[in-house]
Parts: structure tokens; sequence; C-alpha cells
């Protein structure tokens, strides 16, 4: 019996010593970060990303792993053609010389039914500062046509635009915070 509960013992420690995380592909077809801003404080503007691209690694055992996203800006849509073109030229993104938006992070405490956090730095405009994920609603499925496993969260960020240096109507008193709300979805790699 003692040899028992020491091999059931030995191969959990083994399992969690030598668990490696695995690497998912963000799903560019299910996941679309939204936002909202401040339009002269008297209403709020919404808009999303059409084009998003990354990479997450997770290990299940930890629930800790990394995630790169790359943000097309030339993708932005707020629904206005006028403004989407305003957004992208050179009096606000610039997506002539700053094309993407890029948030690099560290995951901790990602397990399904629980809030966890990305605390990395977006790269937006050329500046880089930190910005730390709220996440939530997390939880993997076997994906029903790919069969490969298949995750999913929502996660939630703010920060402040004029930190990056887009503080276009600011000296009109618009607000410089921005709420971030992104739906994200990835599927594990053959």
């Amino acid at each position: 019996m003692k040899t028992l509960i020491f091999a059931t013992a030995a191969f959990a420690v083994s399992t969690t010593v030598f668990a490696t995380p695995a690497r998912y592909s963000i799903d560019p077809a299910h996941t679309y970060p939204s936002f909202e801003a401040d339009h002269m404080g008297i209403s709020t503007w919404r808009g999303k990303i059409n084009k998003t691209s990354g990479k997450i690694t997770f290990d299940k055992t930890t629930g800790k792993g990394s995630v790169e996203v790359e943000i097309d800006l030339a993708s932005i849509d707020f629904g206005l053609d006028t403004l989407n073109e305003w957004a992208t030229g050179d009096t606000f993104f610039e997506v002539s010389r700053f094309p993407k938006a890029i948030y690099k992070g560290s995951l901790t405490g990602l397990k399904p039914g629980s809030t966890a956090k990305a605390t990395g730095t977006l790269t937006l405009h050329g500046i880089s500062k930190p910005v730390v994920l709220t996440i939530s609603a997390f939880k993997c499925i076997e994906h029903p046509m790919f069969k490969r496993d298949h995750c999913g969260a929502d996660a939630t960020a703010s920060f402040k635009r004029d930190d990056f240096g887009l503080d276009a109507g600011k000296d009109y008193g618009f607000r410089m915070d921005v709420n971030l709300r992104i739906q994200v979805e990835a599927l594990i790699d053959e």
C-alpha cells in the first residue's frame, strides 16, 4: 500500500513539475477587441477592431501562461466611414507609421469559472505602457469540428489614450479614458 501511495504521489509531482504549456492561436474570426471613448463629454463613441491575430501559451495545471496579440489598426470600425478615415489618418493613429498595436503579457490564475489577470505591455502609436487585462468567463471545450482544445474568454482593461500620444480633443475637454473589451477565442495548435 505504501508503494502505491508513493507511486501515485511521485506521478502527481512529476506531471506537475514537467507539465508543458500548450500553444494556442487566436481565432481571428471570433476575436474582436472593442472600445469606448468620450466624445466631448456628451456621449460615448464605440468601435471595434476587425483584424486581430496572436498566440497564447497556457498551462492548464498551473493557470499560467503568456499572451501576444497584434491588432491591425487599419481595420478600426466606428460604424462611420469618415471617423474611420480620420482615426487611421495622420492626425490620430497614423497607421502609415504605426500600423499595429501589440499587447504582450503574462497570464496568472487562469482557471475555468474564476477571474484571472494578464499583466503586460501595450505598444500603441510607438509608445509602450503597462496595461493589466482582467479576464473573466474563461472556458475550454473540444471544438466540435476540429476536435481540438478550443478556449475562450472575455477580457477588459482601461487606459488613458494620451499616455500613448493620442490626445486629440483634449483641449476641447474630451476625457482621455478608453475602456477596452475583448472577446477572444483560441484553438490549440496541432
